[in-house]
């Protein structure tokens, strides 16, 4: 867990040294202006949303109306903001992956060779991140469909918290994994065997996307942390069997 916060906070120093920070301004001014969406969206149709919700709970569950309204408001929060960070990494993918490749040159000199070109490499950037969506939808669709199961939806705001961590370490440790040309399912089995060090990365993130604002400023500094982490966790393992 130590090495985790280390790794964001490290990063985030790192990404806004000289010869760096040029790679963050751009999707910087993307999530700022996804953020400033997001808020509006969130104050003029929320409370709209809850009373939607609300209305279907069944009568005979309305004496646990108390209970069931602030773990309905958890849930929606956290599926709005977790939509943000997935909207806000799909379009600004290619720019983290050269940041990613920066990065990694920086801390240890490695040049990572890549012959697809710029075009080609934002084709690819993109193509794992729908990728990644079609990873993270169905998922996301069943813990919200859970979250009206009467009993179930009680556990609704844990689950949604490890899946919203897990999910974080699968977005951000993918970026120098995918330069180094590490298959999507190869990057998920390196993640299950780091499983600890996946989490807490992943928990760390998470937390920090909550946080008005200075999220935006710590999403280059998680790109960052993921390659202190690929190179201290995920590098020398072996690529998993076929």
């Amino acid at each position: 867990m130590i090495d985790a916060v280390s790794a964001l906070v490290r990063g985030t120093r790192m990404v806004y040294t000289p010869g760096l920070r040029r790679f963050v301004f751009v999707p910087l001014a993307i999530n700022l202006m996804l953020y400033s969406a997001t808020l509006w969206l969130l104050f003029n149709q929320f409370e709209g949303w809850i009373d939607y919700w609300m209305l279907k709970v069944p009568s005979w569950l309305e004496w646990l109306s108390w209970l069931i309204w602030p773990v309905l408001v958890l849930s929606l929060l956290l599926a709005v903001f977790f939509t943000f960070s997935l909207v806000t990494n799909l379009i600004a993918a290619p720019f983290y992956g050269i940041l990613a490749e920066k990065v990694e040159h920086r801390l240890d000199g490695t040049l990572i060779e890549d012959e697809r070109g710029l075009v080609k490499i934002g084709i690819d950037s993109l193509g794992r991140e729908m990728a990644k969506l079609g990873y993270f939808i169905p998922r996301m669709i069943a813990l919200f469909i859970l979250g009206f199961i009467p009993g179930l939806n009680l556990l609704s705001p844990l689950l949604w918290g490890l899946f919203s961590a897990w999910s974080m370490a699968i977005q951000y440790l993918d970026y120098p994994m995918d330069n180094h040309q590490v298959s999507f399912g190869d990057m998920k089995q390196r993640l299950k065997a780091r499983w600890w060090p996946s989490l807490t990365f992943g928990g760390a993130v998470f937390v920090l996307t909550l946080v008005p604002l200075a999220n935006l400023l710590f999403i280059p500094g998680a790109v960052a942390g993921a390659v202190l982490m690929w190179q201290s966790h995920y590098r020398q393992l072996p690529a998993p069997r076929r």
